[in-house]
């Protein structure tokens, strides 16, 4: 159907041969010292059940491997990558750097950022949602079927709906743009959009969104709090290379950033 993923799906099965494997470790490891009078973590909580004796449980070594790597996968990769776009994007567009800042500095000061910051940090989230939005790094999202007849191109398309949702310029003003008022009402304030969909929509959307919004909101405002990023000497700007990198997730292309401190 897809007649390009051909290598992708080589390295991604490849990719899962070395995860079972470092799974595979860690549970044999966990197996050696399991102390039914010790639930340390949810893999002791998972073997003790599997221990049990009961043949008809889903708690078998199949599930747990695939349970951890979806841990690991969906509670690290999707962070640290979403990251990796903001403070890259900070760098190549140091003006909106400069707005976000400044809004940090004049609500929060020096404190320790809090989740409830958010509400009143109307640019700071509208810059997080915009990077989110440009990057875009689970473009296939989990896939979805359709519940009614729709109209699409011509026989043969692909369709990747996240792609074309988040960069639909009869949704979004200045759809290939870091562009932060895509996400500010006229007066100033955060406001949600229909067609943002980050996290994909319907009953697959992804689990961890309320968890993934307060942490990248506490990472992201407590990074530039603290540092001021921009490229390394001899780099400008317009050199910051936005161009994607095909994994489990949409990085961006190798790069360096310096942080300096503004403590």
């Amino acid at each position: 159907m897809f007649p390009w993923l051909g290598p992708w799906i080589k390295n991604l099965t490849s990719l899962k041969e070395i995860v079972d494997m470092e799974v595979g470790e860690l549970v044999r490891g966990l197996k050696e010292t399991l102390n039914p009078q010790m639930c340390r973590v949810l893999l002791t909580c998972f073997l003790l059940v599997q221990e049990s004796g009961n043949m008809d449980s889903l708690y078998h070594d199949n599930n747990l491997v695939f349970s951890v790597a979806n841990l690991f996968g969906a509670g690290t990769d999707t962070t640290r990558t979403t990251l990796r776009w903001g403070l890259l994007l900070m760098a190549k567009y140091p003006h909106i750097q400069d707005q976000v800042q400044e809004e940090i500095s004049r609500v929060i000061g020096s404190r320790q950022p809090l989740v409830e910051d958010r509400k009143n940090l109307p640019y700071t989230g509208s810059h997080g949602s915009q990077h989110q939005r440009l990057a875009n790094i689970a473009t296939m999202a989990i896939p979805h079927t359709t519940m009614s007849y729709a109209s699409l191109s011509l026989q043969g398309t692909s369709v990747i709906p996240l792609l074309t949702v988040l960069q639909d310029d009869s949704e979004w003003e200045s759809p290939h743009t870091f562009n932060p008022t895509h996400f500010l009402d006229e007066k100033g304030g955060f406001v949600k959009r229909s067609a943002f969909m980050a996290f994909s929509a319907g009953r697959r959307m992804c689990l961890g969104e309320g968890l993934a919004r307060m942490a990248l909101f506490l990472f992201s405002t407590s990074l530039l709090q603290h540092f001021r990023f921009s490229p390394p000497p001899g780099v400008t700007e317009d050199d910051l290379d936005l161009t994607l990198a095909v994994g489990l997730t949409l990085n961006p292309s190798p790069h360096q950033l310096c942080a300096v401190s503004q403590i």
